[in-house]
């Protein structure tokens, strides 16, 4: 092998070897093996609560979104029913301790949360100048944010699926996830709803 060859091979090499990224790719375990969920006809939904940046950081980086009073909850779902459940009907909200429910932000809408400064400027009679600086980012633009947001539409029999809910909110001690909606995709008919409490196991 030529020099030159040798060498765009040992780049190559060391960008793939394990350890060249930061952090490992974020990845849901079985639903479970957490301790909030609960099963329904076959149906095991499970809820984790990421509020620290220790755990933020393993599925969204640098981007703290507790700073932005974004709450995001890890939904994990596993059907060991003989029925195709139909996902897109369902609804997520968070039920605080009051019994106040905040339905989710979709992924799509997290952005809006937190929109960039608009550009200052210099009153002037007719038309304003923006000031030197431009546009601030938005960091609620960040890829992962919809990217590992929950997004599955059916879940066939024996199949899994998870992401992330987002909720507008800080996290309360005695929070309880509420699930309803999901429906059997052959006649319509809807799963009894879920109440997973966020702060350890659920009713079985």
């Amino acid at each position: 092998m030529r020099p030159f060859a040798t060498s765009v091979a040992l780049l190559l090499s060391i960008a793939a070897a394990p350890g060249a990224d930061e952090r490992e790719p974020f990845q849901a375990r079985p639903a479970s093996s957490y301790p909030c969920r609960q099963t329904i006809a076959g149906l095991t939904v499970a809820a984790e609560v990421f509020d620290t940046r220790e755990e933020m950081r393993s599925a969204f980086g640098k981007l703290d979104l507790s700073r932005y009073g974004v709450l995001p909850i890890l939904v994990v779902m596993k059907n060991d029913s003989d029925k195709v459940l139909r996902l897109e009907t369902a609804r997520f909200e968070y039920m605080r301790p009051d019994r106040k429910r905040l339905a989710a932000v979709p992924a799509s809408e997290v952005r809006y949360l937190f929109g960039p400064k608009r550009p200052q400027t210099v009153p002037l009679p007719r038309y304003p100048i923006p000031r030197v600086g431009g546009r601030e980012k938005n960091p609620l633009e960040a890829w992962e944010i919809e990217g590992r947001a929950f997004a599955a539409r059916m879940l066939p029999a024996g199949e899994a699926a998870s992401g992330f809910i987002y909720f507008q909110t800080a996290n309360h001690r005695g929070a309880v996830l509420y699930v309803s909606g999901i429906e059997e995709a052959a006649t319509g008919q809807q799963l009894f709803y879920f109440e997973i409490p966020l702060d350890g196991p659920a009713a079985p």
